[in-house]
């Protein structure tokens, strides 16, 4: 099949998944009131990957079919900076506003796929499948089926203290219940899938560090599974989507990508899709060894740049609206926004550059100019939408809907709403954005989201400290003061 059309994947998903929002079963995703305009917007994008005008950018050839450019195993500088402008032209399609786009979870199967004998690594006589082979077969499979994957990572916990040990909770934590000749089955609950309710499989992965103990050893795995697959069921938080036209909600109305807890009862998980088991030490070093963390991080950092390039584009609008573009506040706090956006393209040009090939035969972009973005970011995005809420003041609540420039009272709405280079309509719908961006359920969902998208700030710096190469560093001042 490889790259799929925008109908092709919406018919996917009406697979009898069970996915439950507001408090009742959904019949079918594609349809649901504040989940099926966010499906709707990922067809169209899936779609986006036929034209002509885009897909040599977007996609590769490879045995007469096309794949997507995400699954490229990159073997030069080039090919990383051809996957980079792919994952750029995606993200630019929402402004970064759909954080959850297939490329993301793309990046982290090819890189799996491409190290696949780490995951044998540890591996003895009595395994009972060859997990090398497993994720090697689910690589083909995902691409040539064109999937839109998402993942869980977490575990639930009841006792924080058994958190900091590095052990889980067993009344809700996923574990394996039972092994058998088919495969594994698994009970618990995960935290948190991003697109669940729209994807068509779920990877399930070890993210917290499991400590090297005998009471870990059912918390130790790796698989993915269908999100049809019987008794798997995602319960969904309440929806951002409320309805409301693109002009009313321009973000909501078209990005709301699902967030769902995804709760397993006895699910079978066939060997053939399990990819590590047994092995707490071997889930922990997963990510970094196998480099999946620094081409995801790779894909991350092109959103983050358009999102924050569309960040701009806002306030420079905002501020051209209402003459302020002529202020030098208002230019310097809308310079410090410029000032981040092109701190994000250096890095990724200096990643791109730099890439160099692994112990695997792949190229991965420098990991140290990539994590010094994913560490910025988190701290960057509130202050720029404090930077939106600074520029737009009451002109963020200011803001009457669609409804008003037809009903009875639509000449006060010309008169009143109006700017100085700006007619009332036009003002409404730009400061409408603008709300969804900074006040909106929606646009705080959008800081939570990237406060938290890696892990907790001071975690992801603590390990950011660790893995800088500063032994040379430290090595000049010790040379001084011998």
């Amino acid at each position: 099949m490889a790259i799929r059309s925008g109908p092709e994947y919406l018919a996917s998903l009406r697979d009898g998944r069970s996915v439950w929002h507001r408090g009742r079963e959904v019949e079918d995703v594609t349809a649901e009131p504040g989940i099926g305009r966010g499906t709707q917007t990922l067809a169209d994008f899936l779609d986006r990957q036929q034209g002509t005008d885009v897909q040599e950018k977007l996609t590769f050839e490879e045995d007469g079919e096309r794949y997507s450019m995400s699954f490229l195993m990159p073997k030069s500088v080039a090919d990383v900076q051809r996957r980079g402008a792919a994952y750029y032209e995606w993200a630019k399609w929402s402004n970064g506003m759909f954080g959850r786009t297939p490329d993301y979870k793309n990046a982290s199967v090819m890189a799996f796929a491409g190290a696949a004998d780490f995951l044998n690594s540890n591996q003895t006589a009595k395994s009972p499948t060859d997990f090398a082979a497993n994720m090697r077969g689910y690589y083909q499979e995902a691409r040539s089926n064109d999937y839109v994957l998402t993942h869980t990572l977490v575990n639930p916990q009841v006792n924080a203290q058994l958190a900091r040990e590095g052990l889980s909770s067993p009344e809700v934590a996923l574990r394996v219940v039972e092994e058998t000749s088919a495969g594994i089955r698994v009970s618990g609950a995960r935290l948190l899938a991003t697109l669940g309710p729209s994807a068509n499989e779920i990877e399930v992965f070890p993210s917290t560090l499991l400590r090297a103990a005998e009471e870990n050893i059912p918390y130790a795995f790796a698989f993915s599974i269908p999100i049809a697959t019987e008794g798997l069921r995602l319960i969904c938080r309440d929806t951002y989507d409320e309805g409301k036209s693109n002009f009313d909600a321009p973000l909501a109305s078209r990005y709301e990508e699902m967030d769902a807890v995804v709760i397993f009862e006895n699910v079978l998980v066939p060997w053939h899709r399990v990819f590590m088991y047994k092995d707490p030490l071997l889930c922990n070093r997963a990510f970094a060894e196998t480099n999946a963390v620094v081409h995801m991080m790779h894909q991350v950092a092109c959103g983050k740049l358009a999102k924050v390039e569309f960040i701009i584009g806002l306030l420079c609008a905002m501020a051209q609206a209402s003459g302020k573009d002529s202020d030098m506040n208002v230019k310097g706090q809308i310079a410090e926004a410029m000032w981040a956006a092109e701190t994000i393209r250096a890095l990724l040009f200096s990643a791109e550059a730099h890439a160099e090939e692994d112990q695997w035969g792949l190229f991965v972009p420098s990991r140290t100019s990539l994590d010094t973005s994913r560490n910025m970011f988190p701290k960057i995005y509130p202050k720029l939408i404090e930077t939106i809420h600074m520029l737009g003041s009451s002109s963020l609540m200011a803001t009457p809907c669609e409804a008003d420039f037809t009903g009875d009272i639509a000449a006060d709405v010309e008169r009143y709403f109006q700017l100085t280079n700006m007619e009332s309509r036009d003002r409404v719908a730009l400061f409408r954005l603008a709300h969804d961006v900074a006040v909106s359920g929606f646009g705080n969902r959008q800081v939570l989201y990237e406060r938290f998208f890696f892990g907790p700030q001071n975690v992801m710096a603590s390990i950011y400290y660790d893995l800088y190469p500063k032994d040379e560093m430290v090595g000049r001042v010790e040379s001084l003061l011998s």
